[in-house]
């Protein structure tokens, strides 16, 4: 595995417009959502076993993490704030290459083993998170 730098070819998608959009978008649905005062969603996991998701605590780590308040937004769901850390830090740099037209990064040449080793931490981090969220059930 290895980072290149490349220039977009015109048959390739421009993942970062697409995803730069996405996050956009997203942010923006989210905020009319709560401020049009609309009902929370509801967790359909934590409603039927009384225990919290993977992603419970997500939305309310959000809204702390934009009020600046990191250490809430961290303790309702770590992994969403950290999830929320690489997406801005993705669009800040999805921003710059869009408008200075800079090359592009990309990750090329990943082996088989480089593939499942991510595969296995992502899972990790996934049941590390859930971990946290069963032992801090409490606030849900």
């Amino acid at each position: 595995m290895r980072l290149s730098w490349r220039a977009r070819s015109g048959v390739q998608p421009d993942h970062e417009l697409i995803w730069l959009t996405i996050s956009a978008t997203s942010l923006a649905i989210g905020a009319t959502w709560l401020a049009l005062g609309l009902p929370w969603p509801r967790c359909p996991f934590l409603s039927v076993t009384g225990w919290p998701c993977v992603t419970c605590g997500a939305t309310r780590s959000l809204i702390a993490f934009g009020h600046g308040d990191f250490l809430s937004a961290l303790r309702w769901n770590p992994l969403a704030c950290a999830a929320f850390c690489a997406v801005i830090a993705f669009d800040l740099y999805a921003v710059v290459v869009l408008v200075v037209r800079k090359l592009r990064l990309r990750i090329v040449d990943w082996s088989v083993s480089e593939k499942m080793a991510v595969r296995i931490a992502v899972i990790g981090l996934l049941a590390l998170n859930w971990i946290y969220l069963l032992a801090h059930h409490d606030r849900y």
